[in-house]
Parts: C-alpha cells; structure tokens; sequence
C-alpha cells in the first residue's frame, strides 16, 4: 500500500512540473512598434497601460470612429488579452507588432 501512495505522490509532482506556466504580467515600458503606423498617445486604463490610445495616422485614418476609442496593444500580451476581455473590442487590424482595437464608448 505504502508503494502505491508513493506511485501516487510521485506521479501528481510529475505532472506539476510539466504543467505550462503563466507568464507574469509585463512591466515596465510597453515596447515601441516596429514601425510608424500608429500615433500612440497615452495609456488606455490607466498611465503605465500598454494598451494605448492610438490616435490619426495614414495607417489608422479608416478605422477612426466619432463614438469609439481606437486602442493599440502589443500583439499576444496579457495587456492585449485582459483588454479584450474587459471590452467590447473589435480588432480592427495588426501592424508593427501591435493589435488595433476599436472600442465603443459607453
């Protein structure tokens, strides 16, 4: 019985140590796009957001909406997802590593 209870434990740390982790959230400054599309303006949810509101460039002219923000985050950072998941947001296109967002006002 003792060999089954050790098997067990065994096996419970094993797939703990297999189970993919969760990358921390990002800090610090959000990293520049790659390109000069978008016209980043400040943080959307608060100052160090790396979601930002994106304003009136070439690139970004056709998605300009009067009753919605247009907001830009790094394409796949968990600012990205938690914004998606906070919102009613609608991807509007990718450039220079980042993800627009179109997002009605409330």
């Amino acid at each position: 019985m003792k060999k089954v209870i050790l098997l067990g434990v065994a096996l419970m740390l094993a797939a703990c140590e297999d189970a993919p982790q969760s990358d921390p959230p990002e800090t610090g400054a959000a990293p520049a796009p790659t390109n000069d599309n978008l016209l980043l303006v400040r943080g959307y949810r608060s100052e160090d957001d790396w979601c930002q509101l994106t304003g009136e460039t070439a690139y970004t002219g056709n998605f300009l909406d009067h009753t919605a923000d247009l907001v830009s985050c790094p394409t796949g950072s968990s600012a990205e997802q938690s914004l998606v998941e906070m919102y009613d947001a609608e991807l509007m296109g990718q450039t220079g590593g980042y993800s627009v967002y179109s997002i009605p006002r409330g």
